[in-house]
């Protein structure tokens, strides 16, 4: 599988990426044997960057991931995390996470200051059990922007100095707070949430270029725009950025997928090469919950995409001809 160097880092990531939402729970439960048979699956695949955050499963994701890592050789795999969200312990007394299908064993505490970076980081890497962390992300910063660029940046540059991190930068949704983080700071990538997909191409207008010009690796995420473009077919009632999409976003994404089809190309598939041909994206992360979902999501990110499709898409109006394309 192909690897990418980070910006200006020496920390590389496989074009594939192990998203770890699934690990904690994210949409259905999980099991322990499940997700290890899981992170085997992808290992033995090729894929050897692995991304979690303490947000996922209140720490299950983080757990998990390290429980499996520890297993392998140090230098053979990139991890990342994130920080912003502090994990309190309380008493569950028989609820469930409001975000994952966990019990409620403990609350999230927005905290972006330096004292919450350097503490968040040592709760990761405890959780985790590993010795260091490759790539170390502000997480969902967007209603904590102006904290997370005065207070947590710096601490998260003098972690870089000081070689507890190899890598750092954001993971957000909104693409003109990130443009502003790479405009104005070190930052070595970012981690992009469903704003370059085949659905939503907003990053094309500021943020692209931007990281173009500094540097600045993109790492797209969420790339099936929370399960619309999942499947060959969208079908009533999908989701799109976690509600259900509109009819005006389901016949879009419909149309996409005959051009697709007639290609003898799965939506899916689609959707997972359209990022990779951008020039500053060095990867997708992908969140995968089974063995099968594992080896289906390389099996696509392996399969050709032949050119004309792109250009089929482009010419129909579905996609921005300022995207990155190779006809």
């Amino acid at each position: 599988m192909r690897t990418t160097r980070l910006g200006r880092s020496t920390v590389e990531v496989t074009e594939l990426g192990f998203g770890g939402g699934p690990l904690g729970g994210l949409f259905a439960p999980l099991d322990d044997d499940t997700a290890t048979s899981t992170l085997e699956a992808a290992w033995s695949c090729g894929i050897r960057y692995f991304d979690t955050s303490p947000h996922y499963g209140i720490g299950h994701s983080e757990r998990r991931t390290g429980e499996f890592l520890r297993g392998m050789p140090r230098g053979g795999f990139t991890l990342s995390t994130k920080v912003g969200r502090l994990l309190v312990e309380q008493e569950p007394a028989g609820r469930r996470d409001e975000s994952f299908h966990v019990p409620a064993t403990h609350r999230r505490v927005w905290d972006f200051s330096r004292d919450g970076v350097l503490r968040s980081v040592e709760d990761s890497l405890t959780r985790m059990g590993v010795d260091r962390i490759d790539l170390l992300l502000l997480h969902d910063a967007e209603e904590h922007f102006e904290d997370a660029l005065r207070d947590g940046y710096p601490a998260l540059a003098e972690l870089r100095a000081q070689g507890v991190v190899g890598a750092i930068g954001a993971g957000m949704y909104h693409p003109g707070m990130l443009t502003r983080l790479v405009e104005e700071t070190d930052v070595d990538a970012v981690m992009l949430s469903g704003r370059y997909t085949l659905l939503d191409h907003s990053a094309i207008e500021d943020l692209l270029p931007a990281c173009t010009a500094r540097g600045v690796s993109v790492l797209a995420a969420s790339i099936f725009n929370s399960g619309l473009l999942a499947t060959p077919r969208p079908a009533e009632g999908a989701s799109f950025d976690y509600a259900p999409a509109s009819p005006e976003i389901l016949r879009r994404a419909r149309r996409i997928a005959a051009v697709c089809e007639a290609h003898g190309v799965p939506l899916p598939q689609a959707a997972m090469a359209f990022p990779l041909l951008h020039p500053a994206v060095a990867g997708i992360v992908v969140g995968m919950r089974s063995p099968d979902e594992v080896r289906d999501n390389v099996a696509a990110y392996r399969a050709e995409v032949p050119d004309q499709m792109w250009a089929d898409l482009v010419a129909a109006g579905l996609l921005d001809e300022r995207a990155h394309v190779r006809a």
